[in-house]
């Protein structure tokens, strides 16, 4: 069974131009802020992955695509899943929401590599973890 998961965040003075619109840059950061809350969720925290397993992700390509703007102090949810898997890398599907209504969409490319920078297998234990988030693109 697919899952996808959600995380929640304010829109910030910080995330907004001087008209109070977030700043286009801010959506890509949020996705971040998903990909990293998912990984910490799942047992493998952004700080620990080079250091303690040798192994971290680089984003290769990213398609985005902004549908209408958001504003100073509204509540987002970023949805994130995982639409395919490869050896080395994996595409994610990222939505940001605005209560139900969709206003950003983007599909991430990330690669596994190694401590020399090196792409390199994705532990299959972590492949397994990535699977319960994978839905059909």
């Amino acid at each position: 069974m697919s899952k996808k998961f959600n995380s929640e965040y304010r829109v910030y003075y910080e995330d907004t131009d001087s008209g109070g619109i977030m700043y286009h840059g801010n959506f890509i950061n949020f996705c971040e802020r998903g990909r990293s809350d998912l990984m910490r969720e799942i047992g493998y925290p952004c700080s620990e992955l080079f250091e303690k397993l040798g192994f971290g992700f680089v984003v290769a390509n990213l398609n985005a695509n902004y549908e209408k703007m958001v504003t100073l102090d509204e509540l987002l949810r970023v949805e994130t899943s995982v639409i395919k898997m490869k050896n080395s890398s994996f595409v994610m599907n990222q939505s940001i929401f605005r209560q139900n209504s969709s206003v950003f969409n983007m599909e991430v490319t990330l690669v596994c590599i190694d401590a020399t920078g090196k792409p390199t297998k994705i532990p299959e234990e972590l492949r397994e973890k990535f699977l319960e988030f994978k839905v059909e693109n």
